[in-house]
């Protein structure tokens, strides 16, 4: 039996990653950003476990956006870090754990969720970023090994919040009757307000952000009834990204213990958000 041992939302800007890249962390027009990271990073370091999950959305760099899966999983062994135009990311490729993915996939296909698989895939910004959140210098490998879900938030229509914290309850009980790890982190990216085109270009909404750092601890159910236009409506177009974070906490246990949030705007026209959560309540009461 496997156990999630803590979950950690955090927004997957590509400028985050050039920043970290750049050595420019400290310039003043990224050391808040930073900052807020600092507590969560600390709590993580003497916390790796065995595997990690993470839930993110590719931006044309692996999948063709004529052919964009509603849910996806990969199954490699190891993950090449995408060209996005300008070079790959001077970070390590992702090893991946085909045993667990192998096994999420029966479970949450015999649950009802038919998800699409990856044998072979290239991850981008949306999956390196959150890494370097988590780990800024991983040296010549991250913490451990990594497994992809893929969450379509590109093309309408995208899955419903309910369906993606449905989804998040499916993996949960997944990773529960699995004997091949001890713990399991998982990530949810991408978010908060945003929005990149369109007349509403640069829309952010710090009080529905606000709200969505306190509901995703204390009432997920209450993001979970939001609909698709909820989402695009106060979030923004790409503020529908935030459905994965339901992903994420579908898969932890009703009661969490917030260990530390962040939030900072802008980071490239994108509110940037951060939460970390630690599922052992139940040991620490």
């Amino acid at each position: 039996m496997s156990e999630v041992i803590w979950g950690l939302a955090t927004s997957h800007v590509p400028s985050i990653g050039a920043a970290m890249d750049r050595g420019l962390t400290s310039d003043p027009v990224w050391a808040p950003l930073f900052e807020g990271y600092a507590p969560a990073r600390t709590w993580l370091a003497d916390k790796t476990p065995d595997v990690a999950i993470l839930i993110y959305n590719d931006h044309a760099n692996g999948i063709d956006l004529d052919i964009v899966p509603t849910f996806a999983i990969g199954t490699a062994e190891r993950y090449r870090v995408a060209d996005e135009g300008f070079g790959r990311r001077p970070v390590p490729d992702v090893v991946g754990a085909p045993d667990l993915s192998f096994h999420l996939l029966q479970h949450l296909m015999d649950e009802g969720f038919d998800l699409t698989v990856f044998q072979e895939l290239d991850v981008d910004h949306g999956f390196t970023v959150p890494l370097s959140v988590w780990t800024p210098d991983p040296g010549d490998a991250w913490p451990c090994p990594v497994v992809p879900i893929l969450v379509n938030v590109i093309q309408y229509p995208q899955p419903t919040a309910a369906r993606c914290y449905a989804l998040g309850k499916a993996l949960g009980r997944a990773i529960a009757s699995f004997d091949g790890a001890r713990t399991v982190g998982i990530l949810g990216t991408g978010g908060m307000s945003h929005q990149l085109a369109g007349a509403r270009a640069g829309f952010i909404n710090p009080d529905f952000d606000a709200m969505f750092l306190d509901a995703i601890e204390n009432d997920p159910e209450k993001l979970a009834a939001l609909t698709r236009e909820d989402y695009i409506r106060q979030a923004g177009s790409e503020g529908i990204e935030l459905i994965m974070w339901l992903v994420m906490r579908g898969a932890m246990n009703e009661r969490v213990r917030k260990v530390h949030a962040a939030y900072h705007v802008p980071a490239s026209n994108t509110a940037a958000g951060l939460a970390l959560f630690d599922n052992r309540v139940a040991q620490h009461a």
